[in-house]
């Protein structure tokens, strides 16, 4: 009689370590765990695993743990975040931001205990903005499934850009301050 063969586990393209070194996202809200296909500029394949200690059962829904499509949506851009900042050569100085979704569609539940195959092909891609179409699975079935638009932008504000500090104003001298008189029409 033979003996079963143990089956090689497939070969992890990135662990949890390389995409927290391309994604700025972390816990809580770093929602890919691993990544086991990259197609340069093309396709990337993520898993998410979903387990009950997630914060966001704690209220969505108490009785009823489901995670939010938004986080779904989430996963999916940053699936396309790893692959897309990958060919960035100076990503710490850059972010990938949301400039829209679209076509956004939530199929089934995911719920704890699931593993998510997060599927991402770039439809567009140009220098500063991509556009991506995102599938989330789970056990071969779609889930959600949406467009993604994001683009590249500078990871630190410049000085011009930066807000200038608000003074703090006390309440007594918010009931000293003269009244203003707005004229009227």
């Amino acid at each position: 009689m033979e003996e079963a063969k143990p089956h090689a586990a497939p070969a992890t393209v990135l662990d949890i370590n390389q995409i927290m070194a391309i994604l700025p996202h972390r816990y809580p809200f770093l929602l890919i765990d691993r990544v086991i296909e990259i197609r340069r500029k093309e396709r990337i394949v993520a898993l998410k695993n979903v387990t009950i200690n997630e914060p966001f059962f704690q209220g969505h829904f108490p009785d009823y743990p489901i995670m939010p499509g938004v986080l779904m949506v989430e996963a999916i851009a940053q699936a396309g975040g790893a692959l897309l900042l990958t060919e960035v050569p100076d990503r710490a100085d850059k972010l990938m931001v949301f400039t829209g979704i679209e076509r956004a569609k939530f199929r089934r539940p995911v719920v704890p205990g699931d593993q998510v195959r997060i599927e991402v092909e770039v439809l567009n891609w140009k220098q500063r903005a991509v556009r991506m179409q995102g599938n989330a699975y789970v056990e071969g079935r779609l889930v959600c499934e949406a467009v993604v638009l994001c683009q590249l932008v500078p990871r630190k504000r410049s000085v011009a850009e930066t807000p200038a500090p608000v003074e703090a104003v006390s309440p007594t001298e918010i009931a000293s301050a003269e009244e203003v008189k707005v004229p009227q029409e």
